[in-house]
């Protein structure tokens, strides 16, 4: 399975991520031990949710759109 997911700063309560995973557990460890440089100063994180799918395409495109101002908004009202 291909995971998109959001976590967000239990610090700093307005920070926030989007990603892309194979391995969820290992991947917010890896953004929690400060190997991620993008989220390294913001630690720790907690993951708020995440879309799985069977296509690493479909995967991609979902999160790139999370990354967009209306997939931003779309967070916002249902996530944060």
């Amino acid at each position: 399975m291909y995971y998109a997911y959001l976590i967000k700063s239990k610090k700093f309560k307005n920070q926030h991520y989007t990603g892309y995973t194979t391995n969820l557990k290992s991947r917010l460890k890896g953004h929690n031990s400060g190997k991620s440089p993008h989220t390294n100063k913001f630690r720790p994180w907690k993951l708020i949710c995440y879309f799985a799918f069977q296509n690493k395409e479909k995967t991609l495109n979902f999160e790139r759109y999370l990354k967009t101002e209306s997939g931003r908004a779309f967070l916002k009202k249902h996530f944060l």
